[in-house]
């Protein structure tokens, strides 16, 4: 696993022995990438960016995201053996004064109060049997995290069913592989 473009071009990116984690593949990342530079109906811009990246693992989006220009991004990760490798990868890639690791479970009440800005991109990368996509994208849209014109990119199992919120509206929607990529964004 690597960064694909920008100025962090060609590094590696450190990733776990085991398979506790699943690491965002290179072909649906550059994927991803391609639809926000090149869609019309995504609004949003990388550069300068500030990034929200959930369930972020080894750091893999948020890491991208600041080679190809974000301005900062803030990484949340529970898994302790994630963490660390997300930490080694921030401090070899010399991105600590663009980077926040928020160590915290997710799914608890009051987590996102840690959160202090508004995001251009906010990424989720949850398990993919994860069932609690619907409560966070609630918490999301009720805690207006989402900047106007932001997008929220969920990937997740292509055989996923998520029952999304009302105040969700889906964009775009892709298959790539066993992977399905929505970007999405509140309705105004």
């Amino acid at each position: 696993m690597r960064i694909i473009s920008g100025n962090l071009k060609g590094k590696k990116i450190l990733s776990p022995k085991n398979e506790l984690t699943r690491p965002l593949k290179d072909l649906t990342k550059e994927s991803i990438f391609n639809l926000i530079k090149h869609s019309k109906l995504l609004d949003c811009k990388l550069e300068n960016a500030n990034v929200l990246d959930l369930f972020a693992g080894v750091g893999s989006f948020g890491l991208e995201c600041l080679s190809r220009g974000a301005q900062s991004v803030t990484f949340f990760e529970n898994y302790k053996e994630a963490l660390i490798i997300l930490k080694k990868n921030i401090s070899i890639m010399k991105q600590q004064n663009f980077s926040e690791v928020i160590e915290k479970n997710i799914f608890l009440e009051n987590t996102f109060k840690y959160l202090n800005k508004k995001y251009d991109i906010i990424f989720m990368d949850p398990p993919y049997k994860e069932k609690k996509v619907p409560d966070i994208l609630n918490k999301i849209i009720k805690l207006n995290l989402l900047k106007e014109n932001g997008v929220i990119i969920i990937h997740r199992h292509k055989k996923e069913k998520d029952l999304f919120p009302k105040e969700f509206k889906i964009i775009i929607s892709k298959i790539y592989g066993i992977s399905k990529i929505i970007f999405g964004n509140k309705l105004d």
